[in-house]
């Protein structure tokens, strides 16, 4: 990877620069961004977060336009040229605070560094961009989407849904917090109350230290359980932990808060019992839980606002390969939870294949119990995330 240390690229630009690289070689962007911003300024950190998620969100319609004023696919250049110029044409048509020239010098100079012999084509079309309306070739260009993620949404949810979904994808997201009935509202921000009980828009301001940011989608799937005080409760899929402390808000005898990953357990501040396990694999309680969630790992269709690059990444037959996961943690949930117990089985994806399959596939090893109710947030109808939750009784 380039190294700029005394080069006259902005800080905010090396990092994002070496974010996309990276998210090109399978990093995830939020991650990288988070780890590579802790040196710059907040407002270096603001601006290479606009170029990076910017980048990512609208890739398909900065690819038509490098071929556009290139006559070459933006797949044969190299990585380290293509990001450039995605980023400069980015900033240029998307950023209207940021001077054009800015834009232009820094990423022909990381092409200069990066890959001297391409400087010349990388001048020639940064050349050419301007902020003029476009008239984009098809509707994955449009939308920025691929083509096939597009049908799929439109066969389960409509068109006009479907295209809302893509939209939504293309904006940064809204802030939302979770402030429990018997706290405080906290100073220095404006809330505004959504339709989720406790859940607050931010509106203006930072939210103090302690008080994390979470999504409306995921906060709306705690109370589908209708948890009951005095009631055991079992989180399977745990971390980073905001929904064990969700449901903690209700006064319950046992939280059980479980998690795979040792490193993402240490996430969880909220008071339960942790266990560290596979929760693909028969589980080791000797007891039965009143309430148990399941927020199942997924391919994350339903969050492509923050993490845009998902869309790029998969492929139709990815699917298929989660549900299987997916299929025996549920069926480890059902085996511990009580006679009369609700158990909620709920996913940030949009896709059958990972909700209604994974639900109607697993019930049918279990005839006593049933799925009470499916609920489907899509982005663009609903606010934040998407989310499928099923209840099961």
């Amino acid at each position: 990877m380039p190294k700029f240390s005394s080069s006259p690229i902005s800080p905010a630009r090396i990092v994002a620069f070496d974010v996309l690289l990276a998210v090109e070689r399978g990093s995830y962007a939020s991650d990288d961004l988070r780890l590579r911003s802790v040196t710059l300024s907040g407002r270096d950190a603001g601006l290479a977060s606009q170029i990076v998620f910017g980048c990512l969100r609208f890739q398909n319609q900065l690819d038509f336009l490098i071929e556009k004023y290139s006559a070459r696919k933006a797949a044969s250049l190299d990585a380290e040229v293509r990001i450039a110029l995605r980023a400069a044409i980015f900033q240029i048509r998307y950023l209207e605070r940021v001077p054009a020239h800015a834009a232009v010098h820094n990423s022909v100079e990381f092409v200069k560094k990066s890959k001297r012999s391409a400087t010349g084509l990388a001048n020639a079309v940064l050349r050419k961009v301007n902020r003029n309306e476009e008239a984009w070739p098809d509707r994955a260009t449009a939308l920025s989407c691929p083509e096939w993620l597009l049908r799929r949404w439109q066969y389960s949810f409509g068109e006009d849904a479907a295209q809302a979904i893509a939209q939504s994808a293309l904006k940064e997201p809204q802030h939302y917090v979770r402030i429990s009935s018997d706290s405080e509202m906290p100073p220095g921000v404006e809330l505004e109350p959504t339709t989720v009980p406790g859940c607050y828009r931010v509106a203006a301001g930072n939210p103090p230290e302690g008080l994390r940011f979470h999504d409306i989608g995921s906060q709306s799937i705690v109370p589908h359980l209708e948890l009951q005080p005095g009631q055991t409760f079992l989180d399977l899929c745990a971390a980073p932990g905001n929904k064990t402390a969700q449901a903690l808000e209700t006064p319950l005898r046992q939280v059980v808060a479980c998690d795979l990953s040792g490193d993402r357990m240490r996430s969880i501040t909220a008071p339960s019992d942790r266990v560290i396990l596979d929760a693909a694999e028969p589980l080791p309680f000797s007891i039965h839980f009143d309430k148990i969630l399941l927020d199942a790992p997924c391919s994350g269709t339903g969050t492509l606002a923050g993490n845009p690059e998902i869309k790029w990444r998969l492929r139709p037959g990815d699917f298929s390969v989660f549900q299987a996961r997916q299929k025996a943690i549920l069926t480890s949930g059902l085996q511990v939870l009580s006679p009369g117990g609700k158990l909620v089985y709920a996913t940030c994806s949009l896709e059958h294949e990972e909700n209604e399959d994974v639900v109607r596939g697993v019930l049918a090893e279990f005839p006593h119990r049933r799925c009470a109710k499916e609920i489907y947030r899509l982005p663009g109808r609903e606010e934040g995330d998407g989310f499928y939750a099923a209840v099961i009784e």
